[in-house]
């Protein structure tokens, strides 16, 4: 099943069915209004969703309207929760090793994770807004979307509450960064507002392609209209989304609608030449990946940071190549002075 909310209806936006094909959707007031409102009371609703996706499916619809990823918020306009971890070892690897420090064995056994602000996201479509001196950088993402989780599940019970999957452009101001995490207490002014993909899909909906809490399939970044990067998201994923989502419960109860983050997908390669696309890598899916890459073979890092205009785009096919979750495009713009 594929759900998204589209911009009207208030804060919360209003809860619609789509199509397989993403090319038709539906409003189900009748059945939950919000994204948030069917989380809470998923065991309730689900059948009855899952009713009207069959009848989209079968063009058996009669209040069906046309689907516009541009009329979307992100499938959660806010959430209790942002959880986003490192499940990607390659990539905090090359981070580390352009700093020169090693890689602490406990990252390998226990997962890095924080807590971003959820009290609002961006619109896959929406602009990111930030200063071009704050070094702005994409990451793309897996999320998933829990049920209710009790304080202490284990990876298994915490991967059957797994409700949706859906991407993430985890946007990073990298350089406000260092002097954040100096202060030793993480991240909040470098991780503004981040924005999902338009639709969320139940795990189901993958297929094959969702295997041990994991989805296997390459994910599709393009920058300005150029391939950056296609690595698999079920591929040197260190933890899995059950892992991650105990993880986060270790010591407290997770709320319905909590979401839970890969990290930047990163698939292990060779040096900074074969990495890339253009020579035959499966290439990055944040600009601070390929610099780490200059950073370690030529001394500095030569790639900027976004710029205003700059437009980056993230998707997911599944194996008839059709987009699974719609395309996240967001261009910069600089703030109002």
């Amino acid at each position: 099943m594929k759900l998204a909310t589209l911009k009207h209806g208030g804060r919360d936006g209003t809860l619609v069915v789509v199509s397989r094909d993403l090319s038709r959707c539906q409003t189900v007031g009748g059945i939950a209004k919000t994204m948030q409102q069917a989380l809470d009371n998923w065991d309730e609703v689900v059948a009855e969703l899952e009713l009207v996706y069959d009848m989209l499916n079968g063009s058996h619809a009669r209040h069906a309207i046309p689907f516009d990823p541009a009329h979307c918020h992100s499938p959660l306009p806010r959430a209790y929760q942002w959880a986003d971890g490192s499940a990607y070892i390659n990539h905090v690897e090359l981070v580390r090793k352009a700093r020169n420090s090693e890689v602490p064995a406990s990252f390998y056994t226990d997962p890095l994770m924080y807590q971003g602000g959820s009290d609002s996201f961006i619109g896959p479509r929406d602009a990111v807004v930030a200063d071009e001196a704050w070094g702005i950088d994409f990451e793309a993402e897996v999320t998933v979307v829990t049920g209710d989780v009790p304080m202490g599940a284990t990876p298994e019970a915490a991967a059957a509450a797994i409700r949706l999957v859906m991407l993430v452009n985890d946007v990073s101001l990298r350089n406000l960064i260092p002097a954040e995490l100096a202060k030793g207490f993480g991240f909040f002014q470098s991780k503004p507002a981040s924005a999902f993909s338009p639709v969320a899909v139940t795990p189901d909906e993958l297929g094959v392609a969702w295997k041990d809490a994991k989805v296997h399939l390459p994910l599709v970044v393009d920058l300005n209209g150029k391939r950056f990067g296609h690595p698999n998201a079920g591929v040197d994923m260190t933890f899995n989304f059950g892992q991650l989502v105990a993880h986060a419960a270790k010591t407290r109860e997770l709320e319905a609608g909590t979401i839970v983050g890969s990290g930047t997908v990163s698939n292990k390669q060779g040096n900074l030449w074969g990495s890339s696309v253009d020579n035959g890598g499966v290439g990055y899916c944040c600009l601070a990946e390929v610099r780490t890459y200059e950073t370690i073979e030529q001394g500095e890092a030569r790639t900027p940071f976004m710029r205003e205009g700059d437009t980056v785009r993230i998707e997911m096919f599944d194996a008839q190549g059709q987009s699974v979750f719609g395309a996240i495009e967001n261009r910069v713009a600089l703030p109002k002075r």
